[in-house]
């Protein structure tokens, strides 16, 4: 197929945090807001004045300073984040806003304010953490909501002068969905048997969408759509067999890339940084205001592993089986990021429950947020996909 025409342009952008179109928006006087997990809304940080950034360490090569903060027991990807910080690589940030759903993640942020690693640049800078629920009660949604106005909304008010008016939040969630339209349209493609998109470019797409400021990137993503309209895929397609990718934190194109030079379209991307879930419009329902639909939402369509009462546990891997079946998948791989606690007992329980009870093949692998053992996990995917091919053939006979 024939490059997209903004390709190296999205690899530019992610090759670092503060990219051109972020710079763009913080020299027009634009509040620029860190954030790290799902349970923080993004639409939340993209009220008039502000934007958010979705916290990445492209490139980090060595962790050595945060392993003494936090210790080498802890997962790469929060010590990355804070090896970062040490560096000054999120100087411009006016606010961090955290969430106490992973303690490793939460005791990174924390290291912010300790070891005051950008009040120094930015004195109005803060780190606010909200309280999260583990279950999906009526009863939660509403904590959720009083923790996202305490902890954000009146925060960022108070702080910044933010408008979080009703107005301005309904506003945000237009805004929000338009993006999630466009994005999810691009998506869709890899339905297709014979898609005009590979797994990797649409990795690149959905991570400029959280790595940038949403105004600026939204006219590159709709011309990429439109571009996909008349793109025409080879006659044959490229891969052997198509995956659903589950996991952990995953900013890497390049290990989508791996996966899918060893013959494995990546049609779906359930894992954090995806789309799936990520990019659900937000309805607000009659007599709902605004902050509550957010809430609400963030609740309904959250997939992580940290919610264990027995809906969502059960409703896991009915989700993944949807996904298989809606993008015509062959298998499932499950990343976990090393010494991920959450993600390691979820990858366990898929691989001894998705192929007997749901009839979904199943990979689960360990890996670092900076993937060193490529040699290693090459040899392991195209194994699976051999696997995966043998399961098709003996299926068709």
């Amino acid at each position: 197929m024939k490059d997209l025409k903004h390709r190296v342009f999205f690899e530019h952008l992610l090759a670092d945090v503060k990219n051109e179109l972020v710079t763009q928006a913080l020299d027009a006087g634009q509040k620029a807001l860190g954030y790290s997990c799902y349970f923080v809304p993004e639409v939340l940080m993209n009220l008039s004045g502000c934007f958010s950034v979705r916290l990445r360490a492209p490139g980090i090569a060595d962790t050595s300073i945060a392993t003494y903060y936090m210790s080498e027991k802890t997962c790469m990807y929060s010590r990355s984040i804070l090896e970062r910080a040490i560096e000054g690589g999120y100087n411009f940030f006016s606010a961090l806003l955290s969430t106490e759903t992973c303690s490793m993640m939460h005791r990174a942020h924390e290291h912010f304010e300790m070891l005051n690693l950008v009040k120094d640049q930015n004195e109005d800078f803060f780190v606010s953490h909200i309280d999260a629920p583990f279950v999906t009660k009526d009863y939660a949604v509403r904590h959720y909501a009083r923790q996202l106005k305490k902890h954000i909304l009146d925060r960022l008010q108070s702080v910044y002068g933010i408008d979080v008016s009703e107005e301005k939040l309904l506003e945000a969630i237009e805004k929000h969905n338009e993006l999630c339209r466009v994005v999810t349209a691009i998506g869709d493609y890899r339905k297709q048997d014979n898609p005009p998109l590979t797994g990797y470019e649409f990795h690149l797409i959905e991570l400029v969408s959280e790595c940038c400021p949403h105004d600026l990137i939204l006219p590159y993503l709709k011309e990429t759509l439109e571009e996909l309209k008349t793109r025409q895929p080879d006659d044959t397609p490229w891969y052997r067999v198509r995956v659903v990718l589950a996991g952990g934190e995953n900013d890497d194109p390049d290990f989508t890339k791996l996966i899918e030079d060893c013959g494995a379209f990546v049609v779906a991307d359930r894992y954090c940084f995806g789309s799936l879930p990520g990019r659900e419009e937000i309805e607000v329902r009659d007599g709902e205001t605004a902050l509550d639909a957010i809430a609400r939402h963030y609740i309904d369509t959250n997939e992580c592993p940290r919610f264990m009462n027995p809906e969502k546990v059960q409703g896991r891997k009915q989700y993944l089986k949807q996904l298989a079946e809606d993008y015509s998948a062959d298998g499932l791989i499950v990343q976990q990021m090393k010494f991920c606690e959450y993600w390691e007992y979820e990858r366990m329980y898929c691989q001894h429950v998705m192929e007997p009870e749901y009839g979904l093949p199943c990979m689960g692998i360990e890996k670092d947020y900076v993937n060193t053992s490529t040699g290693q996990l090459r040899t392991r995917f195209q194994a699976f996909v051999e696997a995966l091919e043998m399961k098709k053939i003996a299926k068709e006979g």
